[in-house]
């Protein structure tokens, strides 16, 4: 594994130079942290966890920590920057009343960024909590690898941008997933070729990830030449369906897409598929029903309903067979479908502080240190294969795994490289 010289739109300079700045302000977030001074703690340095790991994303929270959890753990074992430091993960839960709360991340960040020794972050889960972190981030100049947004406005366009006010010149977000653009087209792809479908009804939460997904999917199901025959958004907390797919049922649909999470109503929404009369209509959504959760609150009714991750089935690659291998040594928990992108996220971020250390003659770094190190990242050996950052910190390693449920449990069906 190795991190190479630096080469993206903002170069190693003008990077360097412009967390120069933020070290020089208080952060945004409050605790008045150095941005881009050195970590306090003597020889801890903290990689910062931020999951809903309570509630009903805890499945999908839980694995997926475990996976940053691990890495910090083994890399500790193997004597990390010649065993001078000592690494620790620092978990911090988004999740409020059972749901990922985006005011709740934002806090968690701040927390991070107020404690110098945190050098670096993992996560969040979720992409609308991701949207009220990242101006934070920005701020202080804090690294943030997540495993799982997929939203496309935090990091490309005019979202992005607003996200990176503070200082515009500076990204310190980066995702080891694939955008939801990429996602969208291909659900509607599998949708109109694969399954043939000529008719979909499509539902969503309203929330960034769930709208942004489902707006992807009418979009690019229409240019296949699919007939939408409605949108509908569903409410915070909406627990009963049955009115609205009763008005779905009665437009002969040849199935029904869910852009949201299980948390959001997912899972409810499958099963009063069958109370109406539709328990043999499939469902296809995105990776917020690719968990546990989906199975267990759509119970039978789960089965015949497809899903995709933006990550790569880790179970199918050999490259991820000693991770694999590993997680079930340490870890009780299933495998979840980000585990081996967490993994990988923590493996870029420790690799990145491990030579900044050495860079500074076995010194404490700074956060710029690190950031620099991480968006220099391209053709990082992991068990998701080789992963790199293009400018706007998105992976250019895209891969999609397309789901179906048969006999209460996610079976691959494909997995699909995309395009960067």
């Amino acid at each position: 594994m190795r991190l190479p010289p630096i080469s993206r739109a903002v170069g190693a300079a003008a990077l360097a130079a412009a967390l120069a700045a933020c070290s020089n302000s208080s952060a945004s977030s409050g605790g008045g942290a150095s941005s881009g001074g050195a970590a306090a703690g003597g020889d801890t340095i903290k990689i910062g966890i931020d999951m809903p790991v309570s509630g009903a994303d805890a499945t999908f929270g839980v694995y997926t920590a475990n996976g940053a959890k691990l890495a910090i753990e083994q890399a500790n074992k193997a004597g990390f920057a010649g065993g001078k430091f000592k690494l620790e993960a620092d978990l911090l839960d988004d999740a409020v009343q059972g749901k990922h709360d985006p005011a709740a991340g934002a806090q968690n960040v701040k927390t991070f960024i107020a404690d110098s020794s945190v050098l670096a972050m993992i996560g969040p889960f979720n992409s609308n909590v991701a949207k009220s972190e990242i101006p934070l981030t920005n701020d202080a100049g804090l690294t943030q690898v997540s495993p799982s947004n997929t939203n496309d406005g935090l990091t490309i366009g005019d979202d992005a941008k607003k996200l990176r006010t503070a200082h515009p010149d500076v990204n310190a977000y980066f995702r080891v997933c694939t955008r939801d653009a990429k996602q969208g087209s291909t659900l509607a792809q599998v949708a109109a070729q694969r399954l043939n479908w000529k008719k979909v009804f499509i539902i969503d939460d309203n929330e960034t990830y769930g709208k942004g997904l489902a707006d992807v999917f009418e979009s690019s199901y229409k240019q296949l030449g699919g007939t939408v025959l409605g949108h509908e958004h569903i409410t915070a907390n909406q627990v009963d369906f049955k009115a609205l797919l009763t008005k779905a049922k009665g437009m002969n649909p040849d199935g029904i897409f869910f852009g949201g999470n299980t948390s959001t109503g997912g899972g409810l929404l499958r099963r009063q598929m069958s109370d109406v009369g539709m328990a043999n209509l499939p469902l296809i959504g995105g990776d917020g029903i690719a968990d546990d959760e989906f199975e267990k609150v759509a119970g039978d009714t789960a089965n015949g309903a497809y899903m995709t991750t933006a990550a790569p089935d880790a179970a199918k690659l050999a490259t991820a067979k000693q991770f694999i291998d590993d997680y079930h040594k340490r870890f009780t928990d299933p495998l979840g479908p980000y585990s081996a992108n967490a993994y990988t996220a923590a493996k870029i971020e420790i690799a990145a502080i491990e030579k900044a250390i050495a860079d500074n003659g076995g010194k404490m770094p700074t956060r710029a240190d690190v950031l620099k190190n991480v968006a220099a990242t391209t053709n990082f050996d992991s068990p998701i294969g080789k992963v790199g950052f293009d400018a706007n910190g998105d992976t250019t390693a895209p891969i999609l795994s397309l789901f179906k449920v048969q006999g209460g449990k996610r079976v691959t069906i494909d997995q699909i490289a995309l395009k960067t």
